[in-house]
């Protein structure tokens, strides 16, 4: 039970790798906010870990809207008395799209919820763990967030911004207890792929030149393992950095 007595907040965990993450939280002892714009597979989610025997509770949350992410903290105190461990994973994915073919208006979405959501829901979440001396908070970037050849370029500079924002607050809290980390995935099994709409072709094909190197997909509960290993005390001296998970796909180049 390495998450004994914490509370935690999931986004996107209504499926993929939010839901696991979530049902593993649970499995470890923690009480789980499960986050979704999906309030019905959020509310599946959370049904199944307390007729477990654990403890989730499943709130709406649009994490493009600032009232939303609020509502959202505001409702984990609110339950469960505290806050410990964040996890920013709700995202989209872009349709491929070099710089040339980008739209403003995808442009700003993909920031708001891949991006912006982290920084609001961090923001909210900070003064919490500051008055504790304690929390994690853990971001979803992307192996995209390391390179230019797995999305396009809206996704990319989305998750690069996740990275750079995971290591400046890393570093800045580092001697308030407060620790703050982020995944780089892979491939994996999961549903963000139906967020894209009219894949670009040209886009599509230069990335394919990266993706035709990838090893293997990987699952869900892979990546839960390693969010997991975050949040736990196992993890006390990793801060501010990125834990890439993509059976060595990136070493490749």
């Amino acid at each position: 039970m390495r998450l004994e007595g914490k509370v935690a907040i999931v986004t996107g965990g209504a499926s993929g790798m939010g839901k696991s993450i979530a049902e593993l939280y649970a499995k470890e002892g923690a009480k789980v906010v499960v986050s979704d714009i999906n309030f019905e597979g959020a509310d599946a989610v959370a049904s199944e870990i307390n007729s477990s025997g654990e403890t989730a509770k499943a709130v709406k949350t649009n994490v493009a809207e600032l009232k939303d992410i609020e509502d959202m903290v505001d409702t984990a105190v609110k339950e469960y008395g505290t806050l410990d461990i964040l996890v920013n994973n709700a995202g989209i994915m872009d349709g491929m799209e070099p710089a040339g073919d980008i739209e403003d208006e995808k442009w700003e979405r993909i920031f708001a919820i891949n991006t912006t959501s982290v920084m609001r829901a961090t923001r909210k979440a900070l003064p919490i763990f500051l008055e504790k001396e304690k929390g994690v908070i853990i971001n979803t970037a992307s192996t995209g967030g390391l390179n230019g050849a797995h999305a396009g370029a809206t996704y990319g500079a989305s998750k690069h911004a996740v990275v750079g924002f995971t290591k400046n607050t890393g570093f800045m809290y580092a001697n308030k207890g407060i620790r703050c980390n982020a995944i780089a995935p892979g491939g994996v099994e999961t549903n963000i792929g139906a967020s894209m709409k009219n894949i670009n072709e040209f886009g599509a094909s230069r990335a394919q030149v990266a993706q035709s190197v990838m090893p293997r997909a990987g699952k869900a509960e892979e990546i839960a393992n390693v969010a997991l290993f975050l949040a736990s005390d196992e993890s006390s001296f990793v801060n501010g950095t990125v834990i890439t998970a993509d059976a060595g796909w990136t070493a490749a180049f």
